[in-house]
């Protein structure tokens, strides 16, 4: 029992070494691929004292929140012996790993599933983490439908432009996160885990994998799928909460492009209807960015995915390239500076293990 233990703990240590190895690199190729000058940095990032202050500070409290929703949805399982404080922890690190590995869910949920098994148990510890990021995914389809609709109902009033490029482009964002949300619907409602083992099933020489896995695991993944969907129907008031504060999340990230804006001295009019019409724009130009680099979010920090989509959706606006070229220097930095604060705190003991 004792080797079998040891064992374990071995296989887990190695993981997380191999992890906190791999965001390293990530970092390091992030910092030696980021061709800014030193001059660029410091004209964008201080040419008001309080931008970096702002950009830096107010992602605490976002990935507060996220923990929040992880740590509800745990709760919404049943008892709970894990505290905000670590939520909170594994949650940072977890976004960075996020972050630093291709395709993203390559080193963040495992990352996660090992730190919180110990606690409430494989089954649950891997539900939990799913439902998390489901919701995550889920809330990110949503704010890509909400933009495109707003910028419609933006067009409409005259406070922005409508051609047929740029509706081509909306029409398709829409169908694409309507499409997503339907997707994600359905796995609520009847769980996803082996119907994505079926589909990877099907996938050039994963054949017998797949059917390996269901064979040795399928109670096992019966059972997560049966939590999942009981999230919504059973735990409706569980569901709408993460849901809420998720989405929330997103409209307060707004708030980093708008903080940018302004330092620049960008404004969509004067008083408060001014600064309100820039924040829209803010909550429009992260969503289409967002999109456009999940969309090709099989590289790492997604380099350059980003920074083209932010230097594509400030010209929506009729601001310049080097308006967007600002606003990603200045998210790429503060992604770089949470990011090492993740894999630090992936090292920091643990004194309640």
């Amino acid at each position: 029992m004792e080797r079998e233990k040891s064992r374990r703990f071995s296989g887990e240590t190695v993981f997380k070494m191999a992890m906190f190895a791999l965001g390293l690199v990530s970092i390091v190729i992030m910092i030696f691929s980021f061709h800014v000058t030193w001059e660029q940095i410091r004209n964008t990032l201080f040419g008001t004292w309080w931008l970096p202050i702002a950009v830096l500070l107010m992602w605490a409290p976002l990935y507060l929140i996220s923990s929040y929703v992880w740590l509800i949805i745990l709760r919404g399982q049943g008892p709970c012996n894990v505290g905000l404080g670590m939520i909170y922890k594994w949650s940072i690190t977890g976004f960075a790993l996020n972050s630093l590995t291709p395709m993203g869910l390559l080193g963040s949920e495992p990352y996660k599933i090992v730190e919180l098994k110990e606690r409430v148990g494989t089954q649950r510890a891997t539900s939990s983490v799913l439902l998390f990021t489901m919701t995550h995914i889920y809330t990110h389809f949503w704010f890509w439908f909400t933009a495109a609709v707003l910028y419609v109902i933006l067009a409409c009033f005259g406070l922005d432009e409508m051609n047929v490029p740029l509706g081509i482009v909306l029409a398709f964002g829409a169908l694409f996160s309507y499409a997503g949300i339907y997707v994600f619907r359905k796995g609520y409602r009847n769980g996803f885990v082996l119907k994505m083992l079926h589909g990877t099933g099907h996938l050039p020489g994963l054949k017998r994998w797949s059917r390996r896995m269901e064979e040795k695991h399928g109670e096992a993944i019966h059972n997560i799928d049966a939590q999942i969907s009981q999230l919504r129907g059973q735990n409706p008031k569980v569901f709408r909460k993460s849901f809420l504060l998720e989405f929330s999340e997103r409209i307060l990230q707004s708030f980093e492009v708008f903080f940018i804006l302004l330092s620049l001295g960008v404004a969509s009019g004067t008083g408060l209807g001014g600064h309100l019409l820039l924040f829209l724009h803010s909550f429009l130009i992260l969503a289409f960015t967002s999109l456009f680099a999940n969309i090709l979010g099989f590289i790492p920090m997604q380099l350059g995915t980003r920074e083209g989509g932010y230097a594509l959706a400030v010209t929506v606006f009729g601001l310049t390239s080097a308006i967007g070229m600002a606003v990603s220097i200045v998210c790429r930095l503060r992604e770089i500076i949470w990011d090492a604060f993740g894999l630090l705190l992936m090292q920091i003991h643990k004194s309640s293990h």
